[in-house]
């Protein structure tokens, strides 16, 4: 998933006129996403604060500087698409780089405020604050 980023599934948004057709591509997003090791699914990797289930690791690079590589899966598929969108825009990135990110604009801009249930748009922003402070603490 390396070529997806934030611009080009904003571009593919503009392109898909309705919800329903958004919503399909959300959850192929989430299909292509690699499956998370069930080793890694554990209490410790579960992100907190999402109604269904979420874990996510993060893997440090040794290069200079150092980029925050992430891993994450879901048990629902809608949420998967979610988890996928988030490491297209967060992972390969540096700590500073994931700090900088304006996640609220991009949440904007692809609409999600107005097409995610509360407790979904939560559990969005529960992942993005998991992301941030691994960011922090990589920092």
């Amino acid at each position: 998933m390396a070529e997806l980023t934030a611009d080009r599934i904003i571009q593919n948004f503009e392109i898909l006129g309705n919800w329903e057709e958004r919503y399909r591509y959300v959850i192929d997003l989430g299909r292509k996403l690699p499956e998370l090791d069930e080793r890694y699914k554990t209490e410790d990797n579960r992100v907190k604060g999402c109604v269904s289930n979420v874990w996510m690791i993060t893997r440090v690079s040794e290069g200079e500087p150092a980029t925050l590589e992430f891993k994450a899966d879901s048990d629902a598929h809608i949420v998967r698409g979610l988890v996928a969108i988030l490491l297209a825009i967060y992972s390969g990135k540096t700590a500073s780089e994931i700090l900088d990110v304006d996640i609220r604009d991009i949440f904007q801009q692809l609409d999600l405020e107005r097409h995610l249930s509360p407790s979904r748009s939560n559990g969005f922003f529960s992942m993005v604050e998991r992301i941030q402070n691994l960011a922090k603490a990589a920092a």
